[in-house]
């Protein structure tokens, strides 16, 4: 990692001058390159060599009053934007997140948490398989209160969006809408043992209410969406089993029912096993998508070796003999 000291976050910090005057704080560079292997059977791959590469500037810094501030850039495969969030630390009150309208914010970090070595099922070559997304996919403004303000062990965040799909907005700037959603929130939970007491068991559940322009020949509704979950790990062993619910609001195939289960094996400390599955039921159609996988995970040092063994059945809900297909994934992973 390269350490790029005393850049000055507190100009990052600027528009909170008239609060407090911030500290100069640290910012650094992190990033990775990944190297697969990709085979279909009985398909043409075609080029099956593939090259990713990604990097994430991080900053930190505090101000005058205690409150800190965070900033994440990722950048994806070459150097592509990804995502940009900005974490508020309020103390004894808990964190403000501004989110830049990717991922990673209010129920769509809950699309698949069942336990995996790498991937989610559909995580190789895509099932095809509509997952939760909530507010996350506009600019989002995420709460998370601290243990000072709700009980210890629990974990709550409320995501608000005021345009769920208008993706990233550049500053002083204003975003239209790309689709048919307009304001929107999530509310998540996740409990550990140190709420309810039994060790190695977590639960967590989320739900997601959209507001959408309707018009009776094709959206007859609001999006509404749910999550539930359960993950337990007893020795090196973990499980995990999940639903999840959408009414996209669609006149026509207007919900769908996802489940998801996983089981992982530390065998020690640098090599894990999994196995994990998906299934989707689309309602309006007699396909099923789903997607198994089986795992292998070594790690030595900054290096980390995957292997995958994929099947999908009936991808993106088709039943054309196309739509299935099993795949051998082979992943060298850096970090740098």
């Amino acid at each position: 990692m390269n350490k790029l000291t005393k850049i000055g976050v507190s100009a990052l910090c600027g528009s909170l001058a008239g609060i407090s005057a911030a500290n100069a704080g640290d910012l650094s560079v992190s990033g990775g390159a990944d190297m697969t292997w990709v085979s279909k059977e009985k398909a043409v791959t075609g080029q099956p060599i593939g090259i990713g590469s990604n990097m994430t500037f991080a900053g930190s810094g505090e101000l005058d009053n205690g409150w800190t501030v965070d900033l994440s850039i990722a950048h994806a495969n070459g150097a592509a934007y990804s995502n940009t969030n900005i974490v508020i630390g309020l103390p004894g009150m808990g964190d403000v997140r501004i989110d830049q309208g990717v991922s990673g914010t209010g129920i769509q970090r809950m699309d698949d948490m069942t336990p995996n070595v790498w991937e989610e099922a559909d995580g190789g070559i895509t099932a095809g398989i509509n997952k939760v997304m909530g507010t996350s996919a506009g600019v989002t403004v995420e709460v998370t209160p601290s243990s000072d303000v709700i009980p210890e062990g629990l974990t709550a965040r409320f995501a608000y969006s005021k345009n769920a799909d208008s993706g990233s907005v550049a500053d002083k700037g204003v975003g239209g809408s790309s689709g048919t959603l307009e304001s929107g929130w999530d509310l998540t939970l996740e409990a550990t043992d140190a709420l309810h007491g039994v060790a190695g068991l977590t639960l967590y559940g989320g739900i997601s209410e959209i507001e959408q322009q309707q018009n009776a020949a094709t959206i007859n509704g609001d999006v509404s969406e749910d999550v539930l979950g359960i993950k337990y790990a007893a020795g090196g062993f973990t499980v995990g089993y999940q639903q999840t619910n959408e009414d996209t609001g669609v006149t026509a195939a207007a919900s769908y029912e996802n489940t998801s289960y996983g089981i992982t094996f530390n065998i020690n400390d640098d090599l894990s096993v999994g196995y994990n599955h998906t299934e989707s039921d689309k309602s309006g159609t007699s396909a099923d998508a789903e997607a198994d996988s089986i795992q292998i995970a070594y790690t030595m040092g900054g290096a980390s070796i995957r292997v995958m063994e994929q099947s999908v059945t009936d991808q993106t809900y088709s039943t054309a003999g196309t739509a299935d297909f099993d795949a051998t994934i082979v992943s060298l992973g850096l970090a740098f």
